[in-house]
């Protein structure tokens, strides 16, 4: 029997401690470590991230101990406030961040550069800094360089946790389609955070690069009479969100993207009846952060309507999002593979 509900019909409220308690990595890296990462040895920069990662977590929290007259008249500490990790998709950038974040002593935050942003709507830019200064480390996964308002509020708010003592590590991906190799990437976040520059390590990681891959191919949707006989037969005892695609992105306005997660509760699978392409930029970039969310916790997608390579119009799919919608293509193909056809996702 399944158990259904609708996420439309959810309004989650979310205290700040509950906010923050949500920053750690995702069920898919729960268990991760520097050991279980597998470098490439046709990619010796991948052998090297993990030793500079180790390295790094070595030195968090380090200076925690230091007397006020050590602080005053000791040897300066001249280690770098952050580590960055330039590369391509699927090079393991994400996993050796978590590595790290399981390495060093807390309290931590772990996060991607959306949750970031979202955290510092739903707290207030000077609150966030207050609730992550505490910190010994954080780590912002898949930082974007593609707005320049939210990567200026995020390099404002590095450099306060630089200057309060806080480690941080962030990591990024090259765009789909930019030139170069990649250091396209370290080159833009640079630039964009001068004050913080000279305070990181960049560290680049080589391997099989996104763009050579491709897109998994999308699943061919479900007839909607069909939708109800499948979602018993895959999610049998399990709790279900059915919704139509369109009260869902419109509900989805209504909720701060701070607290997707929350809205995902004890989700198991979900149902979208009609799904079709988003034309507006604001409800397709709401609707990325709830595919993130939904590959966070590795949520299986049976739905009806286009597939989901359709799911943007070719202008977002080719404009300065693309990372974006690249990134929720392939992640919800993946949830969608392991709904209908039983792959891992």
């Amino acid at each position: 029997m399944v158990q259904i509900e609708q996420l439309a019909a959810r309004t989650p409220a979310v205290s700040v401690d509950e906010l923050l308690n949500g920053f750690y990595p995702s069920p898919r890296f729960g268990e991760v470590s520097f050991s279980s990462y597998r470098p490439d040895p046709a990619q010796p920069s991948q052998a090297h991230a993990v030793h500079a990662l180790q390295h790094f977590a070595a030195g968090v929290g380090a200076r925690d101990g230091d007397g006020l007259f050590k602080r005053l008249f000791g040897k300066k500490d001249t280690s770098r406030a952050g580590i960055y990790l330039d590369g391509g998709f699927g090079v393991g950038k994400t996993h050796l961040l978590a590595s790290l974040w399981h390495a060093a002593p807390g309290p931590k935050a772990f996060g991607t550069f959306v949750e970031y942003t979202n955290l510092v709507g739903a707290l207030s830019f000077r609150k966030t800094v207050e609730a992550l200064s505490h910190y010994k480390l954080v780590c912002i996964d898949e930082f974007e360089l593609d707005d320049p308002g939210d990567t200026v509020l995020m390099s404002r708010l590095m450099r306060e946790l630089a200057d309060a003592g806080v480690k941080l590590a962030a990591t990024s991906n090259t765009l789909p389609g930019s030139l170069g190799d990649g250091r396209f990437a370290a080159v833009d976040f640079a630039r964009e955070i001068q004050v913080l520059a000279d305070q990181f390590d960049v560290v680049r990681i080589d391997g099989e690069d996104f763009r050579h891959r491709g897109l998994p191919a999308a699943p061919s949707p479900l007839r909607n009479d069909d939708l109800t006989h499948h979602m018993h037969a895959e999610f049998d005892g399990k709790t279900v969100a059915r919704d139509e695609f369109s009260t869902l992105i419109n509900h989805l306005a209504g909720v701060h993207p701070s607290r997707y997660r929350q809205l995902l509760e004890g989700v198991e699978g979900v149902v979208w009846k009609n799904v079709h392409t988003i034309t507006e930029q604001a409800v397709a970039l709401r609707f990325v952060v709830l595919a993130d969310r939904l590959y966070d916790k590795d949520v299986p997608i049976l739905a009806s309507g286009v597939p989901f390579d359709q799911l943007f119009t070719e202008e977002m799919m080719t404009g300065g999002y693309m990372k974006k919608y690249f990134r929720a293509v392939s992640r919800l193909t993946a949830l969608a593979r392991e709904g209908q056809n039983h792959e891992p996702s």
